[in-house]
């Protein structure tokens, strides 16, 4: 065929080439007697830098082919790694990353088999986009050195290609020019948690390409979003500006080909699975998994025991206190999960409930009764979770008439109402029912 892909511009011919998925030995050979030919070609009027960027240039292309990731092999050659990568904020809109990578290889560094460089679909280790996540998550809590020669107790080499090698479980480290082989290309719109960002510099194959893991958008523009990426001096997760902080406009992203959309437990590992899986009354393997997610995220002071599939008051105070986490205010933070909270659960985003987050009001000993929070906590314009508290208690006393949604978080002239129906049934009056809870009708009405 005529060469037509991102290398032509550097090879300087227009010549029918084998095959470059062919492993027979013919194709083979003539593949190596092109690089030969090329590289005297080159060599007649151009400098010996420009013949050894050349050299892995081709050797890259053709090394998924021919089984030895040869663009590494060619490393000595190769032209030397730009100078530091990266700086948040800074002017490296120019520089590549210094993230150079090794060759193909088996687990451990062994040779690698034939399908180490080509997995058909139907071979494809099938993995849910959590189990991604989870997977690359590891790594950042064992905060694994970066290395392009040692490898992780799990197999895989500790360069960004491994990294993403061992997030997809692969069964060998790859390379940023063959893990297109695992993967279809797709768009930024279609870009979600477990899909890669890949960056192929053909001057510098080895050490100037990059991959990242996209961890989902951090803001609803899309121009950030959370990567999980393997960099020196090991692995970072970290808000990064769309598609990388330097090379931007060249990065690829790509979809795992084995993703697969199920779990073991019967419940969907990412997508929401609806509100009516949660609240009262609710009793399913969501609730368990909602609970296992919170206690993650800081939220297992909540639980005195489970979690478990019955939704209870832990789950709903666990929530609302993620959800207050994130700033969230009024029916955001109802402590009832919705797509956003699911979302921010799964993949590992926004902040893990504060040591400081209030607990609810003790109960007072002896009676049963939990302390009065304080008539701050109501009237125009209060929301907290005592709010709520107030009202589930009122409905369960028979003085929910008022409400036509809710009881909520959000303070309410429905709660005002409420409140002074019940003050009006023990026979106070006047400014003793007022419809505003003071300690004396919080005592009753929780006794």
């Amino acid at each position: 065929m005529t060469r037509t892909d991102h290398l032509s511009p550097l090879l300087e011919f227009d010549e029918v080439e084998p095959d470059e998925d062919c492993v027979c030995g013919g194709c083979i050979a003539r593949r190596r007697a092109r690089l030969r030919a090329a590289l005297v070609h080159a060599g007649g009027h151009a400098s010996a830098h420009s013949i050894r960027r050349r050299a892995a240039v081709l050797m890259a292309a053709v090394g998924t082919a021919i089984g030895g990731g040869t663009a590494a092999a060619t490393s000595a050659a190769a032209a030397p790694a730009p100078s530091p990568g990266p700086t948040p904020g800074g002017s490296s809109s120019t520089r590549s990353p210094q993230n150079p990578q090794g060759e193909v290889s088996g687990l451990y560094g062994e040779a690698p088999g034939a399908r180490a460089f080509a997995a058909p679909r139907a071979a494809a280790q099938p993995l849910t986009r959590a189990q991604i996540v989870r997977r690359a998550q590891s790594w950042v809590d064992q905060q694994v050195p970066y290395s392009l020669g040692r490898y992780w107790s799990d197999g895989y080499r500790q360069d960004c290609s491994g990294f993403v090698s061992m997030a997809w479980s692969l069964g060998s480290s790859q390379t940023t020019w063959t893990l297109p082989n695992f993967a279809d290309r797709i768009g930024k719109a279609d870009l979600q948690p477990g899909d890669v960002l890949i960056y192929n510099n053909p001057a510098n194959p080895q050490a100037g390409s990059h991959v990242a893991i996209f961890g989902g958008w951090t803001d609803s523009s899309r121009t950030r979003y959370l990567a999980y990426e393997q960099t020196s001096p090991g692995t970072k997760k970290r808000a990064t500006p769309y598609a990388y902080w330097n090379n931007s406009g060249s990065y690829v992203p790509y979809r795992y080909t084995g993703l697969s959309g199920g779990s073991n437990d019967g419940t969907s590992s990412t997508a929401f699975p609806g509100a009516d899986k949660f609240g009262p009354g609710a009793n399913n393997a969501y609730v368990t998994k909602l609970g296992q997610m919170l206690v993650q995220r800081g939220g297992a002071r909540f639980y005195s025991e489970g979690p478990g599939p019955r939704w209870g008051e832990a789950d709903r105070k666990a929530t609302q206190a993620f959800q207050q986490a994130q700033g969230w205010q009024g029916s955001e933070a109802d402590g009832i999960p919705g797509k956003d909270t699911w979302d921010y659960l799964v993949y590992g985003k926004g902040r893990n409930i504060d040591a400081g987050t209030p607990l609810p009001p003790p109960v007072q000993p002896g009676t049963g009764v939990p302390a009065f929070p304080g008539a701050d906590k109501f009237g125009p314009g209060a929301s907290n979770d005592y709010v709520r508290q107030l009202g589930e208690q009122l409905v369960r006393k028979g003085f929910g008439g008022a409400y036509s949604v809710g009881p909520g978080p959000q303070w309410s002239e429905s709660d005002r109402r409420n409140v002074q129906a019940f003050q009006q049934a023990q026979g106070w009056s006047g400014a003793d029912a007022d419809g505003y809870p003071g300690p004396e009708t919080w005592g009753r009405l929780f006794s």
